[in-house]
Parts: structure tokens; C-alpha cells; sequence
């Protein structure tokens, strides 16, 4: 079956690094979109970023634009989000997402998640 497996989250400080993970599986990763979207305490999902199914476009939403950068390796069915100059507000529960085409950025299937706190 179709499984997504985030890791890499943690507690940082304001202005520190992560970089998250999505282990893919039960499906060919390479025809499809992926992405990340998050979830703070109280507020519902935030799309933060896309990339296509080549890996070499994509997009982001205003507020991570610059500090995050979303990657993949086909080879590894494996999907990337490095989080630099992170702020409090950036804390969240970060899923990753399939999506059927790049501009789509409504998901047909999401992760667990993985939970990324930022405090000093």
C-alpha cells in the first residue's frame, strides 16, 4: 500500500537548520508530484512547497520562500525539505504529500508527520 514516512523533525533554535525526509513506497515515485504541507497547534494545513515529478521545478508559498528548499532523488524514492533561518512560527507538524500533477497542489495522500518545534 502507498506509504509516506517523514523523519528529521526536532526542537531547534530561532535561526537554526533541519532537514526533513519522506521515505516513499507502495507506488512509482517518480510519476507523481510531492510536496509538504504543515499544521501549527490550533490552525489548519498551510501548502508550503511542490516540486515536479523531474525535480526540476518548484514552488513555494510566501511565507517559507527563501529559507526552505524542497528536493527529491527518484533514485531513492526519497523527498527532501531543508529548513534554514527557522522562526517560532514555523512550528508545526510537516507532512509530506503526493499530488497528481505539479499544479495541483491539493494532495491525494499524506504522511504522519513529522514535528518541528522552534524555540530559543
Amino acid at each position: 500500500q502507498v506509504q509516506l514516512v517523514e523523519s528529521g523533525g526536532g526542537s531547534v533554535q530561532p535561526g537554526g537548520s533541519l532537514r526533513l525526509s519522506c521515505a516513499a513506497s507502495g507506488f512509482t515515485f517518480s510519476d507523481y508530484a510531492m510536496g509538504w504541507v504543515r499544521q501549527a497547534p490550533g490552525k489548519g494545513p498551510e501548502w508550503i512547497s511542490i516540486i515536479n515529478i523531474g525535480g526540476s521545478r518548484t514552488r513555494y508559498a510566501d511565507s517559507v520562500k527563501d529559507r526552505f528548499t524542497i528536493s527529491r532523488d527518484n533514485a531513492k524514492n526519497t523527498l527532501y525539505l531543508q529548513l534554514n533561518s527557522l522562526k517560532p512560527e514555523d512550528t508545526a507538524l510537516y507532512y509530506c504529500t503526493r499530488h497528481a500533477t505539479y499544479w495541483n497542489t491539493r494532495s491525494d495522500f499524506r504522511g504522519q508527520g513529522t514535528q518541528v518545534t522552534v524555540s530559543a
